[in-house]
């Protein structure tokens, strides 16, 4: 069974930064793909940014050049770095995972139970 375990969340100036973590159990396999999302209140859960096994990445167009997402595959974690925080940014943060040897953006299998991110301005 996969379970996601995020932690790193938390109050933060604007401008500020943040590190957000995610720990995986289960196989390896089963998180091929692993992403970040955020779901402020009132708002549909978008996507943030995701990292393939080999490392490729993607990102939202709000986060570029502020946020990096990266995995180190032997703790079968990711993390998300969030640097030049802004009020918008505000959200509760999910870790997913995927079976796919892609990038994908949505249909994540896999999810955990989210990291409040409270950014004052």
């Amino acid at each position: 069974q996969v379970q996601l375990v995020e932690s790193g969340g938390g109050l933060v100036q604007a401008g500020g930064s943040l590190r957000l973590s995610c720990a995986a159990s289960g196989r390896t396999s089963s998180n091929r793909a692993m992403g970040w999302f955020r779901q402020a209140p009132g708002k549909e859960r978008d996507f943030v940014a995701a990292i393939s096994w080999s490392g490729c990445t993607a990102y939202a167009d709000s986060v570029k050049g502020r946020f990096t997402i990266s995995r180190d595959n032997a703790k079968n974690t990711v993390y998300l770095q969030m640097n030049s925080l802004k009020p918008e940014d505000a959200a509760v943060y999910y870790c997913a995972g995927d079976p796919s040897v892609v990038i994908p953006q949505v249909g994540y299998r896999y999810w955990g139970q989210g990291t409040q991110v409270t950014v004052s301005s």
